[in-house]
C-alpha cells in the first residue's frame, strides 16, 4: 500500500518540511519543461501511487473532473497550469478566455480554481502575445511557491497554538476535518502543517482523522 511509504519530515540542513514518499521529495503537481505537467492520480490511492503526464488543457480539466487532482490550493494550481498548457497551443486572447472557461467549470466549490484562473488572465491578458507562454509557465510556478510557503506559514504559527495547549507532558488531541493534507495542497499541507510543525518540535500530538469523503469507498 503506498501510505506506507510516506514520510514527512524535514531534510537535512533545511529549516522547513517537505513531503518525501520512499525518502524522495515529492509534490503532488510538477512542470515536465514546459510541454506537460506532472501529476499523482488520487483516484488510485491508497493502494498504489501512479503518476500521470498530462500534456493539454483539456486534460488538465479532465484530472480535476474525475478527482486526480483533489483539494482547494492543488485544484487551482492545476488550473494555472491548464492555461499555461493552453498558451503552448495559442497565446491569443480569444484562446485564454477560452481555456479560462473551460477550466472554471469543472469544479463549482474549489474557491482557489476562480482565483487562479481570474489571475492568470489577468497577468496574461497584459503581456503580448509572442511572451505569454512563458510567462504563463512562470506565473503557475509561482502559484505553487506560494501556496507552499502559505501552508509553511500556517505550520509555524499553528505550532504555537499546539504548544500553548500543552499540558504536562500529555498529547495535543487535534481532529481535523475536510481534504486539508498534503494532497490537497502543492506540499506539506495546510490543517496538517501545524501537525507536522509541532512533531518537529518535540510535541506530541493524537490526531483524530474524522472525514474521508470524497472518496472513502474501496476500490475494486
Amino acid at each position: 500500500m503506498f501510505l506506507r511509504g510516506l514520510g514527512v519530515f524535514l531534510a537535512e540542513g533545511r529549516k522547513e518540511r517537505r513531503m518525501y514518499v520512499d525518502g524522495v521529495a515529492m509534490r503532488t503537481i510538477w512542470p515536465i519543461g514546459q510541454r506537460a505537467i506532472g501529476i499523482i492520480d488520487q483516484t488510485r490511492l491508497p493502494h498504489a501511487l501512479v503518476t500521470v503526464e498530462i500534456n493539454s488543457p483539456a486534460g488538465t480539466a479532465d484530472a480535476i473532473k474525475t478527482m486526480r487532482v483533489r483539494g482547494a490550493p492543488l485544484i487551482g494550481a492545476t488550473a494555472a497550469y491548464g492555461v499555461a498548457l493552453a498558451m503552448n497551443q495559442d497565446p491569443s486572447d480569444a484562446a485564454l478566455a477560452a481555456a479560462v472557461e473551460m477550466l472554471m467549470t469543472t469544479r463549482p466549490t474549489a474557491i482557489n480554481l476562480r482565483w487562479g484562473l481570474q489571475r492568470c488572465r489577468r497577468v496574461l491578458e497584459a503581456i503580448k502575445l509572442p511572451e505569454r507562454a512563458q510567462a504563463a509557465w512562470r506565473l503557475a510556478g509561482e502559484i505553487c511557491e506560494e501556496d507552499v510557503a502559505t501552508n509553511q506559514a500556517i505550520g509555524r504559527h499553528g505550532m504555537g497554538l499546539l504548544k500553548a495547549a500543552r499540558k504536562e507532558n500529555k498529547p495535543v488531541n487535534i481532529l481535523t476535518h475536510c481534504n486539508a493534507g498534503w494532497l490537497a495542497a502543492v506540499d506539506v499541507g495546510m490543517a496538517t502543517a501545524p501537525i507536522y510543525a509541532a512533531h518537529d518540535a518535540g510535541i506530541a500530538v493524537h490526531v483524530w482523522v474524522d472525514e474521508t469523503r470524497p472518496r472513502n469507498r474501496e476500490r475494486v
